[in-house]
């Protein structure tokens, strides 16, 4: 059975985040490692605003992983808060695509990120050229 149409992602696409108590360190604020898997979850959710629902990307064959990230930071999340983490595809390779995060709470932008992933067939044969299934999901046609 065919999915209705989704209507156009905007741009950029945002994804809430609630920030968990088990993620906020001694000093009172998210813990580092904790970015990437908002970045993470971003990611997923922009796959699904264009189309692509993670488990069918697996299940046409193909999967993608991280090979570089970076974060800048410019202040602190806190237990309770409620992040929008901001999504755009900043550049699309012949293997990999990089998208741009912008991480910020009632307006402030606390952090900024970038990651670079590569996709990959699911059999473990290693990368192959970003598939237009993937494609059309970043927004390129």
């Amino acid at each position: 059975m065919a999915r209705p149409p989704r209507p156009p992602r905007p741009v950029p696409f945002t994804h809430r985040v609630d920030v968990r108590y088990l993620e906020v360190d001694q000093q009172g604020v998210v813990f580092n490692m904790w970015y990437l898997a908002y970045f993470d979850d971003a990611m997923t959710a922009f796959l699904s605003a264009g189309g692509l629902e993670y488990a069918d990307m697996l299940s046409a064959g193909f999967d993608v992983q991280l090979v570089h990230t970076e974060i800048d930071w410019k202040g602190s999340l806190r237990w309770g808060d409620r992040p929008e983490v901001d999504v755009a595809l900043e550049a699309l390779g012949r293997t990999s695509f990089t998208l741009g995060f912008a991480v910020r709470v009632d307006g402030a932008l606390v952090a900024t990120g970038r990651t670079v992933y590569v996709t990959v067939r699911t059999d473990g044969s290693g990368k192959v050229e970003v598939p237009a299934l993937v494609a059309r999901a970043l927004g390129v046609t």
